[in-house]
Order: structure tokens, then sequence, then C-alpha cells
């Protein structure tokens, strides 16, 4: 009718899902305990276990992220595992390489043919933190190095550590993984004295200004779905809390395995691998690390203990079996 005003429909409410929430929380505790990246675990579980796009479960995860990262970190800070040298060259290099991620990610658009290569590029990001994992533990364990560093006097290496934040702060807004997998693994091989924990705190504390840098950038660009945000928030905020207040207490060999295995699989999904051929690749990952450890890991350990050798062996196998070492 003429003259009549057309009244916009009501906004949809911003609703909780309470099964992302769920599995939010489990994803949360473990990166909590293991600093692993939430988007290694959180952005593949969204995708492949709720049907979220690509694009908005990124750029959700990342604003997600800006309350879930300063969490672990402040558990860190106290704790003090902190290099804050490390911290300020790695964001020098991250903080703008973000901001230019999220861009690239805007520039690919929300077609179908966008969305594959977005999948593609964050399977191949996975994969290869998933094999840097597994090449740093075979090194660590061929030369018998043990990580022994004091956090405050590793020598920082300026250029090298800035193009880690470049790499690491692209793939982050690009992808939203990054901080936890790929940065950590180049970090590992890049100051291999330091432990596990110091570098966990350092990469998580650079995190903070990166993960809000690249979700600025998802805000500006319009992929964010602010219900899946407040879902995840809801789900990831205080179990990385638990997490991260107990990850003094968790054993590395038990934790590190599983989330290599997840990284691994979700990057073989995201680079095409077929339903059938994906469950048949990962069962045969199964098999042969379950073979792996009755054969070796577990005989050797026996023998470690039975045998009783000299003190300072007997502490380098179990720590680089991921074990404490005895006091």
């Amino acid at each position: 009718m003429a003259g009549t005003a057309r009244v916009s429909p009501d906004p949809e409410p911003v609703s909780i899902d309470p099964y992302i929430v769920l599995a939010s929380a489990v994803v949360g505790f473990l990166v909590g305990m293991t600093g692993a990246g939430g988007g290694a675990l959180m952005t593949p579980m969204l995708i492949l276990l709720f049907g979220i796009k690509p694009s908005t479960a990124i750029s959700s995860d990342l604003v997600a992220a800006v309350l879930m990262r300063p969490v672990g970190a402040v558990v860190h800070m106290t704790k003090r595992t902190v290099n804050y040298r490390l911290v300020g060259w790695m964001v020098l290099g991250s903080v703008p390489a973000a901001l230019l991620g999220a861009y690239a990610l805007h520039l690919f658009g929300n077609s179908k043919g966008a969305e594959d290569r977005v999948q593609i590029a964050l399977g191949t990001a996975l994969l290869l933190g998933a094999a840097a994992m597994i090449l740093r533990y075979v090194l660590d364990r061929r030369s018998g190095r043990r990580r022994h560093g004091l956090i405050g006097e590793v020598t920082v290496r300026p250029l090298p550590t800035v193009a880690i934040g470049v790499i690491g702060g692209f793939v982050v807004g690009m992808t939203s993984v990054g901080s936890g997998s790929l940065m950590i693994v180049l970090l590992l091989f890049l100051y291999p004295l330091l432990g596990a924990n110091q570098l966990v705190g350092t990469d998580l504390t650079q995190a903070v200004p990166l993960t809000v840098a690249a979700a600025l950038g998802a805000l500006a660009f319009g992929h964010v779905e602010f219900g899946l945000t407040l879902s995840i928030i809801v789900g990831s905020v205080p179990a990385v809390l638990a997490g991260s207040l107990i990850s003094s207490r968790a054993p590395d060999r038990y934790i590190r395995p599983v989330i290599t295995f997840v990284i691994f699989a979700s990057g073989l999904k995201y680079v095409g691998l077929g339903t059938t051929a994906l469950g048949w690749t990962l069962a045969a990952v199964l098999v042969g690390a379950g073979a792996y450890w009755l054969a070796y890991v577990r005989p050797r350990r026996a023998a470690l203990r039975l045998l009783a050798p000299d003190t300072a062996t007997t502490e380098r196998d179990l720590h680089l079996e991921g074990a404490a070492p005895p006091s």
C-alpha cells in the first residue's frame, strides 16, 4: 500500500548452542593444559562437527580467543615462564602480519571455490605443524639433549624471532591456526634448550596482542557470527583456566600425542582426503603408534628402571619421554 512505511524484520537473537559450549570446553581444557593452539582444534571442530562455514568458524574463533588467550597467559606470568624479550620481537612481526592475513581471507570471498581454498590452506598448515612436532621429538631423542635453559638467560635472536612472528601472524589471520601449533614448533627449533612450559608461556603471552589484531581484522571484514562466538567463550574460558592451573602436573607424554593426532587428522580432512581413506589412514597410524610403544618404549622404560643405570642417564631418558625427573 502506498504511503505505508516498510518495517524491517527484527534481528535474530544471539543464542548459545549448548553442544558448542560443551565441545569448546573440551578444547579449551586441552589448550590450557598443553599450550596447543585453539585454532588447530577449535576451528576444525566447528567445521567438521557442526557444519560451520570455514570463514565464519575462523573469524568467530579468533574473536573468542581474545578472551581465552589472556587466561592462560596470566597463569604462566605468575609462574614466571614468560620471556618478555622474545614476546616483544615476535609481536613486532606477528601483529601487522595478522592484519594482512585477515585481509587476504577477505579477498578470498565467500564463494564455494574460495571456501575450498581456505580449507586447503588450513589443512596444509595443520599437516606442517604435526610433522614438525614429530620431527622435533625424534631429534630430541637422538641427540639426548635436555631443555634446561633458564627463561631469562636465553640469547634472543631478533631477526629469526621476528620472522617466526610474521609467518605465524599471517597464518593466524588467514586460518586462526599458528600461535600454539606452527609458532610453538618454530620456537622449539630456534631455542631448543628451553623447556616446553617456558616456550608455551612465552607463546601464549605474545598471542594476546596477535589475537587482538587478527580479531579486529575479522570484525572489520564481517565474517563473525556472534552467537557462535559467545558459545565458544562460555565453554572455553573457564576450561582454559582449569587446564592452565593443572598444566604443571600433566605429563606431556600423554597429552602431546593426542594433540598431534587431532591436528594430523584435521589436516588430512581439509586437504581433501575422503572419509573412508581418512578412517583407514588414522587407524593405521594408531596401530603403528601402539606397536611402537609396545615394542620399544615400554620395554625400554622398564629396563631403565630394573637395571637402575646412573641417575643422569635415567633423568635424561625420562625427560625425553615427557616425564618429570625424579626428585
